[in-house]
């Protein structure tokens, strides 16, 4: 297998992928090249400092008193510029609406939780919490069925 990375400003960017046959890989690549949009970063900031939050890194983004938060995998939360609409325009695909203010970072999921009213909330790795509601819920269910 060869690989070969050309970096020129000049030149439109183009990636050409040249394989025997489908695999594992080929889709991991695809996934990854599609869920590109050339933006890896987002501008969060608290009351100290700006930070620039890889978006890898963010488990969820979420309003609260109709400010958008940004809430890190170590459990910090950065306040936002841009709305929630602008932000799922521009994240990757692994970003899912869980509730009406709120999207989810799917690789920072532990689990689902359910309540005893039937309630159901997402719970994070860094143990954030927040409300699934249930139009998003089938949604998510059907997503991951199709996995």
């Amino acid at each position: 297998m060869k690989f070969k990375l050309i970096v020129d400003e000049n030149k439109e960017e183009e990636i050409v992928v040249t394989v025997h046959s489908p695999s594992d890989l080929t889709d991991r690549i695809r996934e990854l090249i599609l869920a590109h949009n050339g933006q890896d970063t987002i501008y969060g900031y608290d009351e100290e400092e700006w930070r620039q939050l890889p978006i890898r890194e963010i488990a969820c983004i979420t309003v609260l008193d109709g400010k958008v938060y940004a809430v890190h995998s170590s459990g910090q939360r950065y306040r936002l510029r841009q709305r929630l609409y602008e932000l799922e325009a521009m994240l990757p695909d692994y970003f899912i609406r869980i509730n009406k203010s709120a999207l989810a970072n799917e690789k920072q999921l532990e689990r689902f939780q359910a309540g005893y009213s039937g309630a159901v909330d997402a719970v994070f790795r860094c143990g954030y919490r927040e409300y699934v509601s249930r139009r998003c819920f089938a949604q998510i269910k059907r997503r991951f069925m199709k996995k």
